[in-house]
């Protein structure tokens, strides 16, 4: 776990001049003044928001902050059109998309919807994901500062415990707004981290996102639009038809978050090491890393199980995207191996997340589920290959990735796939997942 959850943890010596002086000497008098009213401004805020947190997060507040950084401006006017109309853009190339994407796979259209988003709108659309991805890293937080008080504390401290789960619900909630707001001025769509974060049904871009994105390439706006719509339409049709994907993709991500412990009683040793008088020895002290969450064995293995499944989905979209795609754009090559480095690398977005959420959500092998993807296709075809999505034990295993071959020999061999319908299967499936939502709507709310 290389970031600490909600940015806990030594500050990082590359960012350290980003809100600082410009020179390397003290702020200049009007730049104080600036900094002590922005200061006063944001600390406003956060007291008048206090009394809305009701949980370890404040995102009433989280929501204000993001959209007061991202400002006024919609970022949705960048045209891919003649007419500057990004919405309409956006729509005709997710149609584009979709008809090409029939021709790649089993699996049926999942957004009901194509649209086009602007940074705000992304962050008020993802919100209510982030809030379950983001609330069992709070509690376990949170919860372990509280715990280490001994009970005479506790007892003393009384109605201030309140106070402090409120000031930490707005920490936090801070600490979020920033993020989303700087992770909303990066993203492309609403799938790119590899979860399900927007609504049901929904595919979205963001075209003032993309046009940035497309000025470090020489491609035309209106091809890298086209590419970047498929893939989103390829994830909204994993999303809508394999039931089971989007509750394992949230629910491996919670038992992580659930997994954290904070070692409090490094605090001890943390205090040994601070002299008050010398503020150098405050961020040597933070910069050894005492405080950082370490991650347990169970956490591992939630992680391990989580790349799996991230490098299936994504080296899934890739091979069918590129299938689709063929040879309909020129540039589509060399946009796929841009984004495949990307997602691999690391790119802001997923830098982003890893301090939200304190975990990496890198398909570090993407091209080893590339591969394995596209031999399964090559040699059973693509209902077989799309048909192991119909249940999670078919699905490939972090060892099969490593011997495709093996993999596909034994799909070859008479087994649970013989004489299956992948799509009614799918479709079974599917209908099973809802009739379960439906019989337990008040359990469904209670977890929301």
């Amino acid at each position: 776990m290389s970031n600490p959850p909600f940015g806990f943890g030594p500050p990082d010596p590359d960012k350290s001049g980003d809100n600082g002086p410009s020179e390397g000497g003290q702020p200049s008098g009007a730049e104080a003044f600036n900094q002590l009213g922005q200061m006063l401004s944001q600390l406003g805020q956060m007291m008048s928001q206090a009394g809305s947190s009701s949980g370890p997060v404040n995102y009433d507040l989280a929501k204000q902050i993001a959209l007061q950084k991202l400002g006024s401006g919609g970022g949705g006017q960048i045209g891919f059109a003649a007419s500057g109309d990004s919405d309409s853009a956006v729509r005709d190339a997710g149609h584009l998309a979709e008809l090409w994407l029939d021709a790649a796979t089993i699996l049926p259209a999942g957004a009901s919807v194509t649209t086009a988003w602007s940074p705000r709108d992304w962050v008020q659309k993802t919100l209510p994901t982030w809030q379950r991805l983001c609330d069992p890293v709070a509690h376990q937080v949170s919860g372990a500062w509280v715990e280490a008080l001994p009970a005479e504390a506790k007892q003393a401290a009384g109605p201030l415990l309140s106070m402090v789960g409120q000031m930490g619900g707005m920490a936090f909630g801070s600490q979020l707004g920033n993020a989303l707001a700087q992770l909303a001025a990066e993203v492309l769509t609403s799938t790119e981290v590899g979860l399900p974060l927007g609504p049901e049904g929904t595919s979205a871009l963001l075209p003032a996102n993309v046009e940035k994105f497309t000025e470090g390439l020489e491609l035309p706006s209106s091809e890298v639009l086209v590419f970047l719509a498929a893939r989103e339409a390829a994830h909204q049709r994993l999303f809508s038809h394999v039931p089971w994907l989007r509750q394992r993709l949230l629910a491996t991500v919670e038992e992580f978050a659930h997994g954290i412990k904070v070692d409090t009683s490094a605090l001890e040793q943390l205090a040994g090491q601070v002299d008050p008088s010398n503020p150098a020895s405050i961020e040597e002290a933070l910069s050894s890393g005492l405080l950082e969450p370490q991650t347990t064995p169970e956490q591992q293995a939630a992680l391990n199980r989580l790349e799996t499944l991230l490098a299936l989905v994504e080296g899934w979209v890739d091979v069918v995207v590129a299938e689709a795609v063929g040879d309909r754009l020129p540039g589509a090559d060399a946009l796929r191996e841009t984004l495949r480095r990307r997602r691999a690398t690391g790119g802001p977005a997923e830098q982003t997340f890893a301090t939200l959420v304190g975990l990496e959500l890198r398909p570090r092998r993407m091209r080893a589920a590339s591969a394995l993807w596209k031999l399964v296709g090559d040699q059973h075809g693509v209902d077989k290959r799309d048909g192991l999505w119909s249940h999670p034990d078919l699905m490939p295993s972090a060892a099969d990735l490593d011997d495709p071959m093996e993999f596909s020999d034994r799909l070859g061999k008479p087994g649970e796939l013989d004489g299956l319908d992948p799509l009614a299967e799918l479709e079974r499936t599917d209908a099973e997942a809802k009739a379960d939502r439906e019989d337990k709507p008040e359990d469904g709310d209670a977890k929301e």
